[in-house]
This record gives C-alpha cells, sequence and structure tokens, in this order.
C-alpha cells in the first residue's frame, strides 16, 4: 500500500504541473491574441489606426488590461523599458539582465522559460516594428505561487494516503489474522503428523474457503489414516501369510532324512506350499496392477457367447449339479480376460462353500442399461457381520471354518477388477440359506 501511495502521489504531482504550465501556457495565449488584435484595430482616442505609433499601442493595452495572479505585462522600446504592469519589476526580472536584452532584440515572437528559485516564469514575447521604432511586448508569468498550492495540495493527500494506510493496515492485520487462524492450525496439524499418529483434526468454523479448505483437509487425513491403517493390515497379513508356508518347508527340509518315500513325500508337501505361496503372490501383484491405468484391455465382446464360456470353464472345476440360468443377448465393452477371472473366483469361493450335489447357478442379463453376472449356490450362506468385510484382503467368514487353502484374496480381486470396470458387486446371501454374488457393470461407462 506505501509503494502503491508513493507512486500515486508522484504521478498526481506530475500531472498537477503537466496541467498548471498548460494552463499558464493558454493565459499567455490569450493575452498575446489581444494584444495582437489590438495592434490592427484602432486607437480609441483619436479612431485612427494606430500606424507607427507603438507607444500608443502600449499605453492603449497596459490601461485597459489588467493581469492576473503571478502574471506581468512588459513592454520594451528601441532596447529599453518603456512600461510595465504592474509597474515595479519583479525581482526575477530585475536579476535576468541577459534576458532583458535578449527579449528587446528580438524580431520574430518567441515562447520560453526560465528557472529561478521560486520556480519556472513562462513568457511569450511579440515583437511590434513600425518604421524605425522597434518595440517587443512580453507577457510573463510565474508559477510560484500555484506551485506552492500544488506543494500544499499533494502535502495534503501524502497526509490522508498515510492516515488511510495506517487504518487499512490495522484493519487488514486483524482481519487477517482471523482469516490466516485456520491456516496456522492447518500448518501446526501438518507438522505434527507422522505415519503413526493420523488422528488429528482441525475444527471448522464458518462457511467460507479457509473452512471448506479445513473440511477438504480433514477428509484427506480420514483417507490417509484409512490407507496407512489397511497398509499396515497388509503387511501383517501378507507377512503372516508367507510365513507360515515358510516354516512348513523350513521344519520338513530340516527333518528329511535319507528314507526316499520320506524324501518324495517331503518333496510333494515342499512343491505345493510353493505353489500356493506363487499364486499368493500372483494375488498381490494383481490386486497391485489393479491401481494401474493400463489394467484393463477393453474390447467389445458378445455378452452370450461370453457367459457360455464361462459356464463351460465353470462346470470343470468340481462335481456340482451345474445350471446355466439365463443368457443375454447384446455386446458390452469389457477385458474379457479380467471379468472372467473376477467370475470364476466367484465360481471356486461357490464349489468351496458346497459339497456335491448341491446347485450352483450361473447367469447374464440387460436390465436398465446395466450387466448383471451373477453365481448362485445353495451353500453354507456367508453371516450378516461378514458380508461387507469379505470383500477386503485377507478376510474370512468367521461363522463357519474355510476349507480353501487361499489366502482370502480372491474377493477382493473380484472386487477390484469390477470396480475397474466402473461396476460394483451385490451379494444376497444368509446363513444356511445359498449365496448370490453379482457383478454389475453399467453400459454407459463403457
Amino acid at each position: 500500500m506505501v509503494f502503491s501511495a508513493t507512486v500515486a502521489i508522484l504521478a498526481i504531482r506530475q500531472v498537477l504541473f503537466f496541467r498548471l504550465e498548460k494552463r499558464i501556457e493558454r493565459s499567455l495565449l490569450q493575452e498575446m491574441k489581444e494584444f495582437q488584435q489590438l495592434t490592427k484595430g484602432i486607437n480609441p482616442k483619436t479612431n485612427q489606426p494606430f500606424g507607427d505609433d507603438v507607444r500608443s499601442i502600449f499605453n492603449v493595452f497596459l490601461n485597459t488590461n489588467i493581469p492576473s495572479d503571478d502574471e506581468f505585462l512588459l513592454t520594451l522600446l528601441n532596447g529599453k523599458i518603456y512600461k510595465s504592469s504592474p509597474r515595479a519589476l519583479p525581482s526575477w526580472l530585475k536579476e535576468n539582465y541577459y534576458l532583458l536584452e535578449h527579449l528587446a532584440q528580438l524580431t520574430k515572437a518567441e515562447q520560453g522559460k526560465f528557472y529561478t528559485i521560486d520556480g519556472v516564469v513562462i513568457y511569450l514575447a511579440q515583437p511590434v516594428i513600425r518604421g524605425k521604432t522597434h518595440g517587443v511586448f512580453v507577457v510573463l508569468q510565474s508559477t510560484a505561487g500555484e506551485s506552492w498550492e500544488v506543494a500544499e495540495t499533494v502535502f495534503v493527500i501524502i497526509q490522508v494516503m498515510l492516515v488511510v494506510a495506517i487504518l487499512a493496515s490495522l484493519l487488514a492485520w486483524v482481519i487477517a489474522g482471523r482469516v490466516l487462524t485456520p491456516l496456522r492450525l492447518l500448518t501446526e496439524t501438518t507438522r505434527s503428523i507422522s505415519e503413526s499418529d493420523l488422528m488429528r483434526r482441525i475444527p471448522v468454523k464458518g462457511s467460507d474457503e479457509i473452512a471448506e479448505l479445513t473440511i477438504t483437509f480433514n477428509e484427506m487425513l480420514q483417507r490417509l489414516q484409512a490407507a496407512f491403517s489397511s497398509q499396515r493390515d497388509f503387511i501383517d497379513d501378507a507377512s503372516h501369510e508367507l510365513r507360515t508356508p515358510i516354516t512348513i518347508i523350513r521344519g520338513h527340509l530340516e527333518l528329511l532324512g535319507e528314507d526316499p518315500q520320506e524324501r518324495r513325500e517331503t518333496i510333494e508337501l515342499v512343491t505345493d506350499e510353493l505353489d500356493r505361496m506363487s499364486r499368493f503372490v500372483d494375488d498381490l501383484l494383481l490386486l497391485a496392477k489393479a491401481e494401474r491405468p493400463d489394467f484393463l484391455k477393453l474390447e467389445i465382446v458378445e455378452i452370450s457367447s461370453f457367459t457360455k464360456e464361462l459356464y463351460a470353464k465353470a462346470k470343470t472345476l468340481a462335481h456340482r449339479n451345474w445350471c446355466l440360468e439365463a443368457v443375454a443377448s447384446g455386446r458390452i465393452t469389457i477385458d474379457p480376460q479380467r471379468l472372467t477371472q473376477a467370475i470364476i473366483n466367484l465360481v471356486v469361493n461357490a464349489t468351496q462353500h458346497t459339497q456335491e450335489g448341491d446347485a450352483i447357478a450361473l447367469g447374464s442379463a440387460l436390465t436398465n442399461g446395466k450387466a448383471r453376472f451373477w453365481v448362485r449356490d445353495t451353500g453354507e450362506g456367508i453371516s450378516f457381520c461378514d458380508q461387507k468385510r469379505i470383500f477386503e484382503r485377507f478376510a474370512r467368514g468367521s461363522s463357519s471354518p474355510r476349507r480353501s487353502e487361499g489366502a482370502g484374496l480372491g474377493l477382493a480381486i473380484v472386487k477390484k477388477i469390477t470396480e475397474a470396470h466402473s461396476g460394483w458387486v451385490e451379494l444376497v446371501s444368509r446363513p444356511l440359506g445359498g449365496s448370490t454374488f453379482t457383478i454389475v457393470i453399467p453400459l454407459k461407462s463403457n
């Protein structure tokens, strides 16, 4: 504000002085035009043209024109001062002998300015040469008086702007302090946050942009806390799932004897555990890839043929009472390999929770702009408390023992693949009443 005020004051001062000089020049020009008209006119005393009577021209003009403030009318005749108005010469003109000599010898009109201690003096000079008489009419005006008024005006502006700047600064300080308080809290909270402490939240006050920023930051902290918590759980569960087969393998290898039959059984067991670890690592890699933009390779697929291929693959997984309930007709843009993997995971999950002779049904349908693929079984069902958490990584049902040797990543993979298709998974189940998993994919997102 001080810098802007300083620039403004300097600009105002220059503009005022510029306008002052222009106004003085117009005033001098007006006086000169009146004098020139008089030289072409008639002497009021004789009612005759002035002719070569330069003295009469000077006398009439000086007697009929009163100079304005700081204005001075001067007449020179044959190199000497003839008359002036006012009669007393100003000090700045008395001291300037060279200018008087210069003006007395003029043969053509001249406009100029010179500087004095008090200020600038602007003048217009018009020579009047009639016969042997050489006269010069000069009108001068000093800017000293009006320059002082300009300086006083600028000083008043400086005082006003100084007061305004002080009051505005105090007001801005108070308002900025209130506005920036949430930002300071935000900074302090950010500095105090670490990976192990994400519980702090900033209190929200008001409904302005700062409050909106605070809400957004708190939501970000909530997401970070959930992400870090999920990461810790993931590391704990993954280390547990990997530690178990490693312990089994190490224990059997340490007890490995020389008996060929025992060696063969140990190698089979170790191979089986290594295969389980390999499947576990592949599932983890798949979940990691699901976050990448190139996770899906989309293509247009005929739903009916896709459903029939799924059913043909599913029937080979276990001896169950298989049924193809419905087949939709239409096309959809999907990644057939990824979606096949998700649905087969649902089928494997159904086989693990059913027994030989139980029914497992597959189907597809198009309703309300959505493609639906479902897997239904008549197995043990899922308790209500487990239905939301079973899609999390390493989740296992709590109501019944799992017969699966997996690590609890199958349904998490199903969820990730479906969400990559902008869809979701619906579950309808009740204990001892079977379960129905339905993958829903909107057609408009494809």
